[in-house]
């Protein structure tokens, strides 16, 4: 099963290196910084770490409680913390958190409503998230036609995340002002209003796509695939072009000759010519988008090829930080029913490829093959489980060819758990 976010060749043959659990843990050298989070998927992060890494691994973690209670006892400090540390060991794995609106506020009594924990760790790391789907032969994509996986390629800085706005109540003028160090000063009318509106401004640097730029092209060539790049620099002839003209700049400069070499395709198109390229596409290449649209993008993406849980997700810095992490959201409606006492059946794969992720990225760092085969080996233990049929309730209507069996999340990590055990040889 190819695997988007792996440098080395997956190997997926039963490894005998242990003889029991106990005995010989997998070891570790260095920390990987671990972030944990809300709702249900807080409680599947146990889970999992209780039945998938600790049993296998001398686990060493830097852990930060990313959870709303603890984000606002420190003012967010934590989640600021947390970034810093990642650049400091190069790896981390994170669990999906809350991003409060109106209704979190009340619930939780926050002191503030809190900005995106993923937007503050991606603008601190300044780095491209690439997301992929997980694929089993037995669901099928909406879109006919694909064959291979999509990666979609967000930039992860800047845009509608870092915008400011302003309610515009009554009749006036709205400008965009800006006084440089020089003294030079620039202004254009946004809009002269008749009545109230609304108004919105957003930025991004220069430094910070080129950054972009670098990461997708480096990652295309580690994971040999075609760069598609979409904007739409013909309305914003400013700010959607600048982005452009980087990626051509930094394509012609560093990476044209090795593109060439290994015989792979970037090309430049506008999103709307892209969107259609995409449906008709076979899949197998690496879209990269500005950060709302490769927000939207992979969510379309993953509904396609069949769900948001069965999504990969990896922050890559430029100078080489990792961070993994569950694409999708805290799962709340089936954490309030699990405090009603209920068992659920939510699918913890994108939480678990975060794990296996992070732990072969901390041996590929570290020079440690057993670690790097462990995360393989998890993650062909999840490909095992689900060719089995053993399934979660979200893929159930989603299987051909195969009789599924619907089972909770706990049973379904236990499975997990029963195929990793037969792969590392010890049972």
């Amino acid at each position: 099963m190819w695997h988007h976010y792996s440098h080395v060749p997956h190997n997926f043959k039963k490894q005998n290196f242990l003889t029991t659990i106990m005995a010989e843990k997998i070891k570790m050298t260095t920390p990987i910084v671990e972030m944990d989070g809300d709702e249900m998927t807080r409680i599947l992060w146990k889970m999992i770490k209780d039945e998938l890494i600790l049993p296998f691994v001398d686990l060493k973690s830097e852990y930060y409680d990313l959870g709303l209670v603890k984000r606002d006892e420190t003012r967010d400090q934590i989640t600021i913390e947390a970034a810093e540390k990642t650049k400091e060991l190069g790896v981390a794995v994170k669990c999906a958190t809350i991003t409060p609106n109106l209704k979190r506020m009340d619930e939780y009594k926050l002191h503030e409503m809190w900005k995106s924990p993923n937007g503050t760790i991606r603008s601190i790391l300044d780095g491209t998230v690439f997301r992929a789907p997980i694929t089993i032969p037995s669901i099928k994509p909406v879109v006919k036609n694909w064959e291979k996986p999509i990666t979609i390629a967000r930039h992860a800085y800047g845009d509608v995340y870092k915008s400011v706005e302003l309610r515009a109540d009554e009749p006036g003028v709205a400008k965009l002002v800006f006084d440089g160090e020089s003294g030079k000063h620039e202004e254009v009318v946004i809009h002269e209003f008749k009545g109230p509106g609304v108004l919105q401004g957003m930025h991004n640097m220069d430094k910070s796509i080129r950054s972009f730029a670098h990461s997708c092209f480096k990652y295309a060539i580690d994971t040999k695939q075609d760069l598609w790049f979409s904007t739409k620099d013909t309305i914003s002839k400013k700010y959607d072009a600048q982005f452009r003209i980087i990626f051509e700049e930094v394509y012609e400069q560093n990476y044209k000759a090795e593109f060439e070499k290994l015989g792979l395709e970037y090309f430049y198109t506008l999103i709307d010519d892209a969107v259609a390229r995409v449906i008709r596409s076979k899949g197998g290449y690496i879209w990269a988008c500005k950060n709302y649209d490769g927000d939207v993008m992979s969510d379309m993406v993953s509904t396609a090829f069949g769900s948001l849980a069965m999504m990969t997700s990896v922050l890559v810095s430029p100078d080489g930080n990792y961070e993994y992490e569950a694409a999708h959201g805290t799962v709340t409606r089936h954490y309030y029913k699990y405090l009603e006492g209920e068992q659920t059946s939510t699918n913890p794969m994108a939480t678990i490829f975060a794990w296996s992720g992070a732990l072969r990225k901390r041996g590929e760092k570290d020079g440690l093959k057993d670690l790097m085969n462990f995360g393989d080996q998890l993650e062909a233990a999840c490909f095992d489980t689900l060719n089995a049929g053993i399934v979660t309730k979200d893929l159930v209507n989603l299987m051909e060819g195969i009789e599924p069996k619907q089972v909770n999340s706990l049973e379904f990590i236990k499975a997990i758990r029963a195929n990793l055990e037969k792969r590392l040889g010890c049972c």
